[in-house]
Order: structure tokens, then C-alpha cells, then sequence
């Protein structure tokens, strides 16, 4: 039987609510606090957190704080991303971003969705649909 995990990253209806992905949402939540409130020159600082909040990140990432996630192990980014302030990625599922890509302030990719069936809606599962940004990762 599939996990919770399993079924979120696969765009299957799945329960957020999950005591695995809970516990994987608090860790980006307390790195993201500790990125966002890391102060200009404290470049180690941020880097340090960086790689365990964005394991997957190429070379050249420049992140402008604040910046929020859902998880960010299920973020991919190529080398030389650069995310400006404010930018929110709800990564349930995988956000693919190529080389090179720039994100202005205020830039928001979400992978989150709701069935739209009212029925299927009210039993509080949700689901994902991965988004690929640019080429060449």
C-alpha cells in the first residue's frame, strides 16, 4: 500500500494531514523561519540552510528572503536560479526549475489543487500536479 508521501507525489488524492508529511512540513517551516530571519551578512548561515531546505538545487542559487515552501525537498532547480523577494513555491508535488530562470518579487507556484467534485472535495484529501519552469536541469 502506498504512503501518504507516495500518493501526494505521485498527483493522487492524498491526506495532508498525514503524520509523515506534518512532520516534513514543520522542518521547512522551521528552516524557513531561521532562512528568513538570517540577516544580509550571514552568507554561510543562509547557504547552510539553503542545503538542507533545497537539497536539490544546482550551483548559483541566489534566494532574496523571504521566501516560503511547502517542503522544498520536492523542488528541483538547475544552476543559476535566482528567486527575488516574497516568492512562494508549494511544492506537494515536484517544481522543476531549468538553469538560468529568474523570478521576479512576489512570484507564487503553487502544485496544489482540490478535486473539484464537491463530493469528492468534502473528504478533506488533496492532491498535486507537477510544474516544470524553463529547461535544461
Amino acid at each position: 500500500m502506498k504512503s501518504e508521501k507516495e500518493k501526494m507525489l505521485s498527483g493522487e488524492l492524498y491526506n495532508a494531514l498525514d503524520k509523515q508529511l506534518t512532520e516534513e512540513r514543520v522542518r521547512a517551516r522551521l528552516l524557513l523561519k531561521e532562512l528568513n530571519d538570517s540577516r544580509e551578512d550571514q552568507p554561510e548561515q543562509r547557504e547552510r540552510i539553503l542545503m538542507q531546505l533545497l537539497p536539490k538545487a544546482g550551483k548559483g542559487l541566489w534566494l532574496q528572503p523571504p521566501f516560503y515552501c511547502d517542503y522544498g525537498s520536492n523542488i528541483i532547480l538547475g544552476e543559476n536560479v535566482f528567486f527575488n523577494f516574497n516568492c512562494i513555491l508549494l511544492d506537494v508535488a515536484t517544481i522543476t526549475v531549468g538553469s538560468r530562470t529568474l523570478f521576479g518579487p512576489n512570484v507564487q507556484v503553487y502544485t496544489a489543487t482540490h478535486p473539484l467534485n464537491y463530493i469528492e472535495r468534502s473528504s478533506g484529501l488533496e492532491q498535486g500536479k507537477s510544474i516544470v519552469i524553463g529547461e535544461d536541469v
